[in-house]
């Protein structure tokens, strides 16, 4: 099924298209997995979904850190969706290719919310720490238009980031083979079909990546390490234990994603391999799942407003 060969386009020339490998060639395989993904899918739209349509009508969530929340989820719903549309489709199908456009929206489109996602993620952590830390300077400096302002940027830098990502990996020559050996347009399966030297580019998408996830990184680390610090401060037994459950929690659901994340793009481009795949998984399908349990419905207030709400 995958041995046809489909002419592709170098830099602006007229293409073709790619032709997808996925996960297995397994007819049995791929009907498991395709009810597993679709039903992880369904989770992720459902529990982020909710969590912006709760946000957006409980009175009681209309505070900084549940507009962070809600973009948050927001972005976990485009980030999934940008991948999972195509992954089942392609499970159901023999014919896996994709357009070069299509295959750079993807990557664009996979590479923006990521980006964003880290972004929201680094100031979800100093709302948090200001909130906890200096309850009486995060009264006066979260104020509307500033939260706005935040969002905006983790948006702007992440749309800047993501259109130099598929510059470098899109922009070269693509005159020999078209299979790419992944479930998605990535940037090592594509720059490895690239004919054309790719070393300069690489740099550039590495540097990137590092930049991004150091920066995010170290605001999240510093400022659950400041919590932390608040945390054994306190009085109280039972807070303390509340405190280091939602923060332990946050740490594991913050380390799945960036480090799987951060594993594939800070390699070289020699070492990816098979387990690209398995690691891609997390990070593309298992983390959006997770993260309204994690960020959201183990949390008290949300609890009470999902309750009052149903009972309206």
């Amino acid at each position: 099924a995958f041995s046809r060969s489909h002419p592709v386009m170098a830099g602006n020339s007229s293409l073709g298209g790619f032709v997808l490998l996925g996960i297995t060639d397994s007819p049995q395989a791929q009907s498991l997995l395709f009810g597993l993904f679709l039903l992880v899918y369904l989770v992720t739209l459902v529990g982020n979904a909710g969590v912006v349509v709760l946000v957006g009508v409980a009175g009681s969530l209309h505070t900084p850190m549940y507009f962070f929340l809600a973009h948050f989820s927001l972005a976990d719903v485009c980030y999934s969706t940008v991948i999972s549309p195509r992954l089942l489709a392609d499970l159901l199908s023999e014919e896996r290719t994709i357009s070069f456009a299509a295959c750079a929206a993807q990557f664009h489109g996979f590479s923006f919310f990521a980006t964003a996602e880290c972004h929201l993620l680094a100031v979800m952590a100093y709302d948090r720490h200001l909130a906890i830390c200096s309850p009486l300077l995060y009264v006066t400096v979260f104020s509307g238009r500033l939260c706005w302002h935040l969002v905006a940027s983790s948006y702007l830098v992440a749309f800047l980031s993501a259109t130099t990502y598929t510059s470098c990996v899109f922009g070269g020559s693509f005159c020999g083979p078209n299979q790419i050996d992944h479930f998605f347009c990535d940037a090592s399966p594509v720059l490895q079909l690239c004919c054309s030297d790719t070393r300069s580019r690489e740099v550039v998408v590495l540097a990137l990546v590092a930049l991004n996830g150091a920066s995010t990184s170290l605001v999240i680390l510093l400022s659950y390490f400041s919590i932390l610090c608040t945390v054994l401060r306190m009085s109280s037994a039972q807070s303390r234990c509340r405190a280091f459950k939602t923060c332990t929690s946050h740490l594991v659901a913050l380390s799945l994603f960036y480090g799987t994340l951060l594993f594939m793009y800070l390699q070289p481009m020699s070492s990816h391999g098979r387990l690209d795949k398995v690691v891609s998984i997390f990070y593309t399908l298992v983390t959006p799942m997770l993260n309204p349990l994690i960020y959201s419905l183990r949390n008290k207030e949300v609890k009470d407003a999902l309750g009052k709400c149903g009972r309206r």
